[in-house]
């Protein structure tokens, strides 16, 4: 059997889904043929240009106006706005012919069993036999949409369920229909890992399938112990965001975000599909919510639902929250609880559940009562939804950004205690969980040699999740394969001679503890291994320097511990380019300031395609210290082509460090120089980033990886850049655009840039480059305007992004 590619998509529906499924597909490099209805009549523009309804902009309206705003959306849709090319527009009347060429066609269209069953007939006409066809819906059973198809149609058939929006939500359910081709369900499981960059899951054909019948189940279990309690919309929000390890938009942000019109309409098809669910009452809408949707109060897209911005009469804005109560609005009200305040000097979430559980306050028992009905509502769902338990989490991770899944949840606290929160609430869990219990299973996962394992319930012992092959898990691996630990890292043998560096410190910032390890890692890397990784599973690779050192050395007047803590800073990044072994960095989430400059000074970067890197100094008013402006000199110097107007390729590189720019993707960070093209590569899927790492590095190694030579001749201009530098901040200060401030900032950074003041250009080395931004650097800590901003970042517990 030939091995299937994808090369060509068709997707059917150009809604806010389909689009976005496109805009995916686009981003990794498939042609994508999007495809929608045709207007059944002019609009007064295409009236006013005297258009029919034969014009092909006409019949092509609703398609490329959806896209459009598709693009235009935030957050984006695309890696890189340049992806847009590789879609192809069309309509369902001129160009269904087109769909024989897709490998895959993907039905995105209405809710609708009618139309979707109208949708596949005329698909069938012109679709190729052997070519995958699935539906996106997000409810409708799978059973009934292939009724009547051929039996190619229904062999290559079956759900495949994204979630919005799809390049940010990692979810992707594959629900097989009656006939399904085993093959098929195979395929899609592993090119939604691998290409799309998903975590993969078989569901089963029931009600809302596995991600939507628990995370509807949480907000609507939610929803009635609000009213419960009598606890505020923002007590909740509080209570069921980071804190928790959920996203910030927490429960009521996140209705409103997705429309709580949407949320009511699948726990409706939950409430009247599934009546033998013990928590069936639990979907009916609460009064509250009835309200809102009677005054078509759904949030973000109708300008209000749990929350309400308004505009004060002085012309400032407020955000005013719904009394669940009086269902009016009122000013927001902080909210505080007792055991909250225990888990801040917490920082692994998972760690958290435990203190969380036990609160004395209102917010210990909102915790137990939360966690208790979830605990036991998630037990009777096996075999219903899902025969594995791993499968549970593995969706509330993925499609809802839960960080611990709720068996993840449960193990943290302790099976009897779970068990002991179900109780409490006068409910049973499934009889499996006893059994297990009573087997001496305390636990839903285990790791052994690296490989998560999870308990199986029909075989009554923990079996290993598959799939883990691709990926390397350094929470499974760090206490086994740990090398050496500081307060900043911990360094861990990946196998096959590579090590890799796990920056450990809070938020992944880098302070003398974090250099040290890193330093550390490259003297056994060259002592006793091949290669160095340096990367982690946090967030964020890394926010940046740690400002309370900088802060701290500035007020003090230290010049001279601080230039020596800032030579240490250049010294260790210039070890990973010039050491004996090869190195890979492994960006990913927020990599800014000083991990920017980490990444830029590496061998090879493997980024995380969801990277957002820069070098955004110039907002706490220094200059990149260690070592990106030389870099930046230095890459400027490289892209000097004969002929060329050198000074504006300079200033190009000038304003990524001036205009503070971040990339919204690792893709363009290409653009900003800061990855280089065929060097550096991106990876969809994050959790396969550090194998590939590792990968990298051990295959530098095998073809000979030799220790490179300091660059002497890096080409710098002179007064004649730093002239043309100098006459446009003059201008732009002069001009209100910067304050007299920043014009200091980025005169310093135009001294570097350009070398100096030398009277012609010259070949200088490196370490000329970074003696000037050190000096520069170092200049600018003794600003009063400087120690503002870092004092003002202090008081905001933010990281010095340096």
């Amino acid at each position: 059997m030939s091995k299937r590619r994808i090369n060509k998509v068709a997707v059917i529906g150009s809604g806010i889904m389909g689009s976005g499924i496109a805009c995916h597909f686009a981003n990794i490099g498939v042609e994508v043929l999007l495809l929608d209805i045709v207007p059944r009549e002019l609009n007064d523009l295409e009236k006013a240009k005297g258009f029919t309804i034969e014009n092909k902009q006409v019949r092509n309206r609703i398609v490329n106006d959806a896209l459009t705003n598709a693009i235009k959306s935030n957050p984006a849709p695309l890696y890189h706005k340049s992806f847009v090319s590789r879609i192809t527009t069309g309509n369902l009347e001129d160009d269904i012919a087109k769909v024989k060429d897709a490998d895959w066609i993907i039905e995105v269209v209405v809710e609708r069993l009618d139309i979707k069953k109208q949708v596949f007939e005329n698909l069938e006409k012109h679709r190729t036999p052997g070519t995958i066809i699935t539906s996106n819906t997000s409810g409708i059973p799978i059973h009934f949409m292939s009724e009547g198809r051929s039996e190619d149609f229904q062999k290559h058939f079956c759900g495949t369920h994204f979630f919005n929006p799809p390049r940010y939500l990692k979810l992707f359910e594959v629900i097989p229909g009656p006939k399904t081709d085993p093959e098929i369900l195979d395929f899609l499981i592993g090119y939604g890992e691998q290409f799309l960059g998903k975590t993969s899951v078989l569901a089963k054909d029931t009600p809302a399938f596995i991600g939507n019948r628990i995370g509807i189940f949480g907000i609507q279990s939610l929803f009635h112990l609000v009213k419960e309690m009598g606890l505020t919309v923002e007590e909740v929000d509080k209570l069921t965001g980071p804190v928790i390890g959920r996203p910030k938009s927490a429960t009521f942000r996140t209705v409103d975000v997705v429309g709580l019109d949407t949320l009511v309409h699948v726990a409706n098809g939950i409430y009247e599909n599934c009546p033998n669910d013990e928590a069936h009452n639990l979907f009916k809408v609460p009064n509250f919510v009835q309200k809102l949707m009677d005054n078509k109060w759904l949030g973000s897209k109708s300008g209000q639902g749990f929350y309400k911005k308004v505009t004060k009469e002085d012309g400032s804005s407020e955000i005013l929250t719904l009394d669940l109560e009086t269902v009016d609005y009122r000013s927001a009200k902080k909210a505080s609880f007792a055991t909250l305040e225990l888990t801040k000097t917490v920082d692994k979430v998972i760690d958290r559940f435990p203190i969380l559980v036990n609160g004395k306050d209102k917010a210990g028992e909102f915790y137990r009562k939360n966690f208790g009905g979830m605990f036991a509502y998630v037990t009777h769902r096996i075999p219903e939804i899902s025969d594995e338990l791993y499968k549970i989490d593995a969706a509330m991770k993925a499609g809802f950004g839960w960080e611990n899944g709720p068996f993840e949840i449960w193990d943290a606290i302790g099976l009897e205690k779970g068990l002991e929160l179900i109780s409490a609430l006068e409910k049973e869990p499934a009889a499996w969980v006893q059994e297990m219990r009573d087997a001496g299973v305390t636990s839903f996962y285990t790791v052994k040699e690296g490989a998560t394992y999870y308990y199986d319930i029909p075989q009554k012992k923990h079996v290993k999740v598959p799939g883990q092959d691709a990926f390397i898990i350094l929470d499974n691996i760090r206490k086994s394969k740990e090398v050496f630990k500081n307060s900043g890292v911990v360094i861990e043998d990946l196998g096959d001679g590579i090590l890799n560096c796990e920056f450990q410190s809070k938020m992944n910032s880098i302070g003398g503890d974090v250099l040290t390890g890193l330093n550390k890692a490259i003297d056994l890397a060259e002592k006793e291994y091949d290669g160095l990784v340096v990367g982690n599973q946090g967030t964020n690779f890394s926010v940046g320097a740690n400002i309370g050192m900088i802060f701290m050395m500035a007020v003090e007047q230290e010049y001279d511990e601080l230039n020596a803590a800032i030579k240490y800073f250049q010294d260790t990044v210039m070890r990973l380019r010039y050491s004996s072994i090869p190195t890979v960095v492994a960006p990913h989430g927020m990599t800014l300031g000083g991990g920017c400059e980490m990444t830029l000074h590496a061998d090879r970067v493997v980024a995380a395609a969801e990277s957002y890197i820069g070098l955004v100094e110039f907002g706490v008013g220094v200059i990149p210290g260690g070592g990106g402006s030389k870099e930046m000199a230095l890459r400027a110097s490289d892209s000097f082509m004969k002929d060329d107007v050198e000074l504006n390729r300079l200033q190009e590189y000038f304003l990524t460090i001036g205009m503070a720019k971040v990339s919204t993707s690792a893709y363009e960070a290409y653009d900003l120089n800061i990855l280089k093209q065929g060097k550096d590569i991106v990876v969809v899927n994050k959790d396969r980033q550090i194998a590939i790492a590792k990968a990298i590095a051990r295959q530098m190694a095998d073809q000979g990886y030799t220790k490179p030579v300091k660059r002497k001749d890096v080409k710098v201009l002179g007064k004649q850049a730093l002239g043309m530098f100098l006459v446009g901040t003059d201008a732009m200060e002069a001009s209100h655009y910067i304050s007299e401030h920043d014009q200091k900032i980025a005169n310093k950074l135009a001294w570097v840039m350009a070398g100096g003041d030398l009277s012609e250009p010259t070949l200088v080395s490196e370490q000329y480059l970074l003696d000037l931004e050190r000096e520069a650097f170092l200049s600018l800590c003794g600003e009063r305007k400087t120690l503002e901003r870092l004092q003002h970042m202090i008081q905001k517990g933010k990281p010095l992004r340096n």
